[in-house]
């Protein structure tokens, strides 16, 4: 094991030129008393000369501490004589089953003239995991073909699946626990199951934040979730994107001027300052590193400064320097007085000295829970000694996949780790303080509030920490509505102006439509051929406008893991969510709404002027409302892009087929007809027609023009006009070549068109668009959830 220890680059190291130039603290922790030697198992190590106190970024240890016992002696006793407390740091020796890592510190609290200082260690947050088990159904494998029937049926496997099976542990503030395991082992399950990301009757056990059971909205406020995917927004910059997370967790009482200096405080803290004005990117637009994108995503989730910080393998698909930096952070962030848990795949030997604790998992057992610095000794009694040089978790993981190749798996192992527990359990209570933390969940949160944790919802920062703790005072979110939709709509506007040309592509889509329809339809006359081409250009028009909706479909299912990463901790409401972007999208379907209508109205000749162009405007837009709220609703339910559209393409195609065009009302079957009141496209339809034939002074077909579309349209001129003479004579009516035979509202009749006016039409299409946002909210509501079952 010393030759381990002296390999790792923690104790004893340079600062390489990066560190240096973010100015990442290396001893900020151990000025005190650092001519004391650190003992950690069994070797005597003389710690480095620490840094000047000015090149230091936070407050040390026994400041920290200084601030949370004022804090509680004013919450206590505000009428209690002050007392003088000094404070030792011993840097202790390490013994197996420790809380601490190579930086471990034993802190001790010596009161004079009854201050209390008698407690015992001062450990603020104690976030303890009992017993938890969490077990899934397994789908039965099994066949329908009937060759198989006759078959010897397949031994069945067990209806339940075990993914935790009695794991316990627990993590301290000031540290860092990691959970390790092959893929499979039940690492980001282990991490659900803490983050409360599982829902409670299914999970058996107990997990407490000192000694006290978590509400799960108290929860959300105090702690995050990093995801292991980086879920930003690409066109934001890194600045841009913190800011806009501060604004959604930092409360409404906090000035924004205070909110820039947070977002500021944490670019130092994060090492993004170089990075600050480059945006995310994606595969189209270059931005920050895997690395510094990573950053960023921690940075969005703890930008409230969260008491408890879960993290999902925070360094998956990093290299070792970008990996090491990550966990740095983590490291400082643990130091400010979080209790930081992650899993992490495989971590190298740097990684492995910022490490405090280790959770080894197989098939959801744990086969070892203790620091760092008892690897060697645990394996050691377990009869697999680690080689000299090699890196400890390597060779723990190694051993656990060849274990579970074998037919017992790991159960070996996870008795010796049983064993092992209980042998070493004097010394694990002796070190830890086993009893119960000195500090209870409100005053460990109140005093962690009081020296500068900022937890959103909480209205006064310091004077109201102690109701902010009670689950029943406790602000599920941090701003209300209209801030959160403010702040929703200036993100959305952003993102869109900086992507402008998904507006010029649908753009040029509504003018190229145009074009074609208004050259296709030019200056359509009132004869009888004129008032099918009529009927032709409504249908394609107003079925074209629910088609190039669809192009919102998209718009969602871009942005669906960044909304269920963001209010999974309730940054903001769905429903501000569902309004703000009802908002910024409805501009633009005005654009594109008179961009359509410029084009076509005048074009091909359409009557009812300044009035009729309008109304025609309104009812385009409507439909774009309509349309749009269709899509959007499809990709609430829907989860790809490749499921929506032909949904969408099949579902408009079932709307124009019962719009009325095809077939007429009065001619559709009974048993389709709630399909035609059900159609989108039929109300737009049958407004435009209204607003185009509603004039009773026009006419449509007059004298020999109603032998149109007949066979008797062959005839030659002069022989329809005898043959209309002779229809006059017989009846007695006299019809002339200019006599009006169908007006506008007549053939209206023949459509079937007279059970709405077209500003029935015009309304209901607007609450179709209504509507479908609804049911895109219940949707959110619904599909959103980011609990296991």
């Amino acid at each position: 094991m010393s030759q381990f220890v002296d390999k790792l680059s923690f104790f004893n190291r340079r600062s390489s030129p990066m560190e240096e130039a973010e100015d990442i603290p290396r001893n900020g922790l151990l000025h005190m008393h650092h001519h004391q030697p650190v003992h950690h198992s069994g070797v005597l190590m003389q710690p480095q000369p620490s840094p000047p106190a000015a090149k230091q970024a936070s407050f040390t240890l026994a400041q920290l501490l200084k601030r949370v016992n004022d804090a509680r002696s004013d919450a206590s006793s505000p009428a209690s004589s002050p007392t003088h407390s000094h404070y030792t740091i011993e840097l202790g020796a390490s013994v197996p089953g420790s809380t601490g890592s190579e930086l471990s510190e034993h802190v001790q609290m010596h009161g004079v003239g009854g201050g209390g200082g008698g407690d015992g260690p001062l450990l603020p947050f104690v976030l303890r995991f009992t017993d938890l088990t969490y077990s899934v159904k397994q789908r039965k494998k099994g066949s329908c073909l009937p060759f198989r029937r006759g078959e010897e049926p397949e031994p069945e496997a067990p209806r339940m699946k075990t993914l935790l099976d009695n794991i316990s542990g627990e993590a301290r503030e000031g540290e860092i626990m990691a959970v390790l395991g092959a893929s499979g082992s039940g690492k980001s399950t282990l991490i659900d199951a803490l983050a409360n990301r599982i829902a409670k009757e299914s999970l058996h056990g107990s997990v407490t934040l000192n000694g006290e059971s978590l509400d799960g909205n108290l929860l959300k406020v105090i702690s995050a979730y990093v995801m292991q995917d980086d879920l930003l927004y690409p066109m934001l910059t890194v600045e841009e994107t913190l800011m806009f997370a501060a604004e959604f967790r930092l409360p409404r009482s906090l000035p924004t001027k205070e909110k820039r200096k947070r977002v500021q405080a944490l670019i130092d803290q994060l090492g993004l300052r170089a990075a600050a004005n480059t945006i995310i990117g994606d595969e189209g637009h270059r931005g920050v590193s895997g690395g510094e994108r990573r950053r960023v995503s921690i940075g969005v989730d703890i930008i409230h400064d969260p008491i408890v910080l879960f993290l999902d393998e925070p360094t998956s698909g990093l290299d070792s320097t970008s990996a090491f930096m990550v966990v740095k952070v983590l490291q400082r962030i643990a130091q400010s007085g979080s209790v930081v848990v992650m899993s992490i795949h495989q971590p190298s030997y740097r990684i492995l000295g910022l490490l405090d604790r280790l959770l080894f998992l197989s098939r959801g057992q744990t086969v070892f829970y203790g620091p760092p610095s008892a690897l060697p000794s645990f394996f050691l009694d377990f009869g697999k000694p680690i080689p000299d040089g090699e890196n400890p978790t390597e060779f723990a993981l190694d051993l656990i996949r060849e274990l579970e190749t074998m037919p017992d798996g790991a159960r070996d192992l996870v008795e010796h780790n049983r064993s092992w527990q209980k042998r070493m359990a004097p010394k694990l209570k002796l070190h830890d303080g086993g009893q119960k933390p000195s500090l209870s969940l409100q005053e460990a949160i109140s005093a962690s509030i009081s020296r500068g944790k900022l937890v959103s919802g909480a209205t006064d920062v310091v004077s109201t920490a102690a109701a902010a703790t009670a689950p029943s005072a406790v602000s599920k979110f941090a701003n209300p509505f209209w801030v959160e939709m403010g702040v929703l709509s200036r993100r959305a506007f952003l993102n869109t102006k900086r992507t402008p040309e998904i507006f010029a592509i649908r753009l040029g889509a509504v003018l190229v439509t145009g074009f074609i329809l208004a050259t296709i339809f030019w200056r359509l006359d009132d004869s009888p051929k004129g008032v099918q081409e009529r009927l032709g250009f409504f249908a394609i028009a107003m079925s074209t406008m629910f088609y190039t909706c669809s192009d919102a479909l998209p718009v969602f299912l871009n942005e669906r893991y960044i909304f269920l990463r963001e209010t999974a901790y309730n940054a903001y409401r769905r429903s501000s969510y569902v309004l703000s972007h009802t908002v910024v999208g409805f501009p633009s379907l005005i654009v594109l709404s008179f961009a359509f209508a410029l084009t076509t109205f005048f074009a091909v000749g359409l009557a009812g002027g300044a009035e009729g162009f309008f109304f025609f405007v309104a009812i385009v837009l409507a439909s774009f409302w309509a349309g749009s709220g269709f899509a959007t609703f499809l990709s609430g339910v829907v989860t790809h892009v490749m499921l929506g559209y032909p949904v969408v393409v099949s579902t408009l195609a079932y709307f124009l087929l019962f719009s009325g065009f095809f077939i007429t009302r009065d001619r559709i079957p009974r048993y389709w007809i709630w399909f035609h009141y059900l159609s989108l496209v039929k109300y737009p339809y049958e407004a435009v027609m209204q607003n185009e034939f509603s004039d009773p002074g026009r006419c449509f077909v007059r004298g020999v023009q109603m032998f149109d579309n007949t066979p008797l349209a062959e005839l030659p001129a002069a022989l329809k006009v005898r043959v209309l003479r002779a229809m006059s004579a017989s009846l007695g009516v006299d019809i002339g070549t200019q006599t009006c035979i169908t007006t506008g509202p007549d053939f209206l009749a023949q459509q079937a068109v007279n059970d709405l006016t077209k500003w029935d039409c015009l309304w209901i299409t607007v609450a179709w668009g209504f509507l479908f946002r609804i049911l895109f909210y219940f949707s959110l509501l619904l599909g959103s959830r980011n609990k296991r079952r």
